[in-house]
């Protein structure tokens, strides 16, 4: 059987098609889900749990440091921590190295639309908004960004928020940003932010 050129033209097309409805679903942002019903009377920030491991190299060995003893730490502000210096202490905790955080609270969004969201972390993350994973990064590193992610946001309003956080040795950061898509993510102002 023989290809004609209409043919092969045909099927290159399909081909093609094909590739962009894969890639355009791929692409597609995430949604996320409001809290329901949604929170009143929040405090500022967001509330945080800390474990002092011996050591952590991995989410893994964080959630396991969450299982034996875990104290409540004063709340975040937000989530705009910069690079600490050498000997600093992390966040709110008490230590400056080997420090588990679990934080939990709401984040607002005051307009529904496409966002774009990332973090920086130094080191590990593991971060959801509204249901979905936003934020990861397993391993240790300086202060760098994660893969930016796409979501939905279907109405203004609170989301919760959930994120697992470690910071192993020297110095550690921990940056939320968010933009309309389109736009390069900024920091999320601590308003943002209840718990």
């Amino acid at each position: 059987m023989s290809i004609t050129s209409a043919t092969l033209r045909t099927l290159t097309l399909a081909t093609g098609l094909i590739a962009g409805l894969a890639a355009a679903a791929v692409a597609a942002p995430v949604q996320l889900t409001p809290a329901d019903p949604q929170p009143s009377g929040l405090k500022p920030g967001l509330s945080v749990r800390y474990a002092y491991p011996s050591d952590v190299k991995s989410l893994g060995a964080a959630r396991n440091a969450l299982k034996y003893k875990v104290e409540q730490g004063a709340p975040l502000k937000g989530l705009d921590y910069r690079d600490t210096e050498l000997g600093e202490n992390v966040l709110t905790s008490k230590r400056a190295e080997r420090v588990v955080a679990d934080i939990r609270g709401y984040v607002r969004f005051d307009a529904p639309g496409v966002y774009t969201i990332d973090f920086l972390t130094n080191d590990g993350l593991h971060a959801v908004v509204g249901g979905q994973l936003v934020g990861e990064f397993d391993g240790r590193q300086a202060c760098e960004e994660t893969f930016a992610v796409e979501v939905e946001v279907p109405q203004a309003g609170w989301y919760p928020l959930q994120a697992l956080w470690f910071q192993r040795t020297n110095t550690a950061c921990l940056h939320m940003r968010a933009a309309p898509a389109g736009k390069r993510p900024t920091w999320m102002p601590n308003a943002a932010f209840g718990h």
